[in-house]
């Protein structure tokens, strides 16, 4: 059973292997110049010790000077050459691994960024990361420092036997009885740093993960107190990822000064049965100097094939997770053509049924309808299904049955793209990138200019708030806006939908977590934005849709009741009717 396991592993390392080679063809000129330049390496290194026999034995004992001279200007290009060669080899073989990493990088996190949302809900931020970063420099190693370095360490290391059989071929044998030994303590070698390496890059992933997450986290943290408890288990972490790099460096602690223990031993054959043959003149001294010479050109190899074979196998590993992202196909279907550059913006919803999970349905039989330029408000308590319903509209996420349509067209016929651009949503957790205001509200978007980001922020009063800033819209706001307000976070995130000019617009709780002189102001922008616009409102505080053309009230994922503010609270035993009375007796408690 063990044995058909190790058998089905290698053949699927084999796989990835192949796959990985694959990666070079885009690159195939500079593959194979790598290539040939390492072939070219293992021809003429081994060239100078048999240049140096020749010296020894045709030039210092017969105390040839003329000769000696041409001899020490040929070993002299020779490893000019050689330093040519090995210099041009490196060069190029690094360039390769590094254009490949840059583009099967780039290509990963365009992947990435077509997955829907249900991936990135079960899977941690800093796996992704690792993924992305960790594991494609890995794959960068196969290439700079593995299979072409394989290639050429092995093709020099059956040259210098070659050299060695063809000049002596007794000597040769005596001195290479110690290789059977070398290569079992490599192959050992290999499969202990193998295992070890494999565990330290699952820590790796696991500490990145922790950190990224604690890190977003650090405010939940300090709130709660649980400093030392966080600490504890990332002590424990790194701890795992300690150990896992010790093992490795107890295995090459070990392996290097075994190498040189039997390089010594074959040296030590090469003096007792090389100066027998020197002094029964059947050797010479020439060939006993270069043999001292190939000995530690053919160990090199040896020794750093080991090291490269372990490069290759970590490169195989991470090549399996980074393929396995690549080959996750969990993305929306976007097969749909329609794209006109603009819409009216009427939704209807057909009885729809959504579930995150399988039949576990958080949206049943959902049917209602929003005329163009009209604004419709969602309520309900938490866990409803207002937010759900946004998302599957955005295409987030796919519904389970029945149809979404946008001008009474499937939204599923409108491409991916032109879909979304015609949705502007302001989130109630507003997100931020490192950068200016400008910027953010950009995206970096070439077609929008300051001075509609300008316009924009006077319309929805945030201009003022802005100027008082440093450096106004160049003003930095940190990771995720931490140097900005809950208030001006969402003003900013009113901008950015306001510039980006949607027919649809979808506000969810935008005002649930600010306080009073920043909700007058985001109400102000909000009847900024939603004029001329299909909107849709999600708000808890119910006095913020009161204005609404339309108000649906959401219960555990079903709608209960459709209708103006007044229609609805002439209701008895209505549902919105108990959530305001529930609100305004809060508010008089309060």
């Amino acid at each position: 059973m063990s044995l058909m396991k190790s058998n089905q592993k290698k053949g699927n390392d084999w796989q990835t292997l192949k796959r990985v080679i694959k990666l070079a063809l885009p690159f195939k000129n500079l593959f194979f110049l790598s290539l040939g330049l390492g072939i070219l390496v293992s021809i003429v290194t081994p060239l100078r010790p048999y240049i140096i026999q020749l010296t020894v034995d045709n030039n210092i004992i017969k105390q040839n000077g003329k000769g000696l001279e041409m001899m020490g200007l040929i070993l002299l290009l020779t490893l000019v050459t050689e330093f040519l060669v090995k210099y041009l080899f490196g060069l190029h073989s690094t360039k390769l691994g590094q254009t490949i990493m840059l583009d099967l990088r780039t290509k990963l996190f365009n992947h990435v960024q077509t997955m829907r949302l249900k991936f990135f809900d079960k899977t941690p931020v800093g796996i992704i990361t690792t993924r992305t970063i960790n594991d494609i420099e890995a794959i960068n190693n196969i290439f700079s420092e593995g299979i072409i370095n394989i290639v050429a360490d092995v093709l020099t290391l059956i040259i210098v036997i070659g050299f060695m059989l063809f000049i002596n071929w007794k000597l040769a044998l005596v001195c290479l009885t110690t290789f059977p030994i070398i290569i079992y303590a490599t192959y050992v070698f290999k499969e202990k740093v193998r295992l070890s390496f494999n565990d330290v890059r699952e820590k790796v992933a696991q500490l990145n993960a922790f950190v990224q997450e604690h890190i977003s986290g650090m405010r939940i943290v300090q709130i709660f107190n649980a400093q030392e408890k966080e600490y504890k288990k990332f002590e424990k972490l790194n701890h795992e990822h300690f150990v896992a790099n010790d093992k490795s460096v107890l295995y090459y602690s070990i392996f290097f000064p075994t190498v040189e223990v039997i390089l010594a031993l074959a040296i030590s054959l090469l003096v007792w049965y090389g100066a027998t043959q020197v002094m029964n003149n059947v050797a010479t001294v020439g060939i006993f100097t270069s043999f001292i010479l190939y000995l530690n050109m053919a160990f090199r190899p040896l020794r750093m094939l080991a090291d490269k074979f372990n490069t290759l196998q970590m490169g195989i590993i991470a090549s399996e997770r980074v393929f396995k992202l690549i080959d996750t196909n969990d993305k929306i279907e976007d097969n749909g053509k329609l794209a006109p550059k603009k819409i009216n913006g009427n939704i209807e919803f057909k009885h729809v049924w959504f579930a995150y999970n399988h039949d576990n349905f958080v949206l049943k039989d959902i049917s209602f309808q929003v005329e163009a330029g009209k604004t419709l408000a969602i309520v309900g308590a938490t866990g409803s299904g207002k937010s759900s319903t946004i998302n599957i509209l955005n295409r987030f996420y796919e519904i389970n049955k029945g149809e979404i349509l946008i001008d009474n067209i499937n939204a599923k016929d409108y491409s991916l793209t032109a879909l979304r651009s015609y949705i502007g949503t302001v989130l109630q957790d507003v997100f931020l990138f490192s950068g200016s205001i400008y910027e953010n509200i950009s995206l970096k978007n070439p077609n929008i200019t300051k001075v509609q980001v300008i316009e924009a922020s006077k319309l929805v009063g945030a201009h003022n708030f802005i100027m008082e800033l440093p450096n106004n819209y160049d003003y930095n706001v940190m990771e995720r806006g931490a140097t900005l307000s809950v208030g001006q976070r969402q003003l900013i995130a009113f901008i950015r939908v306001l510039v980006y000019d949607p027919q649809i617009l979808i506000l969810d709780e935008a005002t649930s977590s600010v306080d009073t002189e920043s909700e007058i102001l985001i109400q102000n922008a909000i009847q900024k934005l939603v004029s001329g616009r299909t909107s849709i409102v999600i708000a808890h505080r119910l006095s913020t849709v009161q204005n609404a053309d339309k108000i649906m009230v959401l219960d555990k994922g079903e709608i209960k009741e459709i209708g103006t503010h007044n229609e609805l609270i002439q209701l008895e035993n209505g549902y919105y009717k108990r959530l305001h009375e529930m609100q305004f007796q809060s508010a008089e408690f309060a």
